[in-house]
């Protein structure tokens, strides 16, 4: 028998980039020549409840950046924060793609991430295609490492965790996972990962 009825991916910095972290967000400060220390100040504040889906693009920009006129736009601003978004280099998209072609188990996804950054980076680079479903902090109301998110996605799945694998890149939602009895991986490069899912005996 398989050895996981679900098997859960994250996606930035397993699969994709990051889509909005401090390296995509100095690249794009230096593009519009802002401070980076004020965007830094207001964005701790306004990031969080974004991913949750408390706030919108909108808003997010308002408090992020366009509290104070600007020269360019917010559809100029978001494009620039899109364009960060790249399939990581040694990242685990061909082992995504390898095991949701054999149809063993569900094949998902559980991030942290803005609704409007998720579904711009699912479109752009077909995940789609490989994922049965996407769990998402914007939609769930959740970020990891809260252990709830995990509980949340299984009870929707009706899955349970013993039989569910995770694989994240971060130490802390790697650690929570496993709290709350999932089987999970931290990801440090594709091959050891197939090395893990070899010894699994996933592939």
């Amino acid at each position: 028998m398989f050895p996981f009825d679900v098997i859960l991916f994250d996606v930035g910095g397993v699969l994709l980039t990051n889509g909005w972290d401090h390296r995509e967000r100095a690249a794009v400060v230096e593009l519009f020549h802002l401070d980076p220390a004020a965007l830094e100040d207001h964005h701790a504040k306004a990031f969080e409840p974004w991913e949750r889906g408390e706030i919108s693009l909108d808003e997010y920009l308002d408090a992020v950046v366009f509290y104070e006129p600007r020269s360019f736009t917010h559809a100029e601003f978001f494009a620039a924060m899109c364009e960060q978004s790249r399939l990581l280099a040694d990242g685990a998209m061909c082992i995504l793609k390898e095991l949701a072609a054999s149809d063993k188990c569900m094949v998902g996804s559980l991030n942290n991430e803005a609704r409007e950054t998720h579904e711009f980076r699912v479109e752009k680079f077909g995940l789609r295609q490989h994922l049965k479903f996407t769990f998402t902090s914007c939609y769930l109301g959740i970020r990891k490492p809260d252990p709830q998110i995990y509980r949340r996605t299984l009870g929707i799945l009706v899955k349970s965790a013993e039989r569910s694998l995770f694989i994240d890149d971060r130490l802390e939602n790697v650690a929570a996972a496993a709290a709350v009895g999932m089987k999970a991986i931290r990801f440090t490069g594709a091959d050891a990962l197939r090395r893990d899912l070899q010894s699994l005996e996933v592939l």
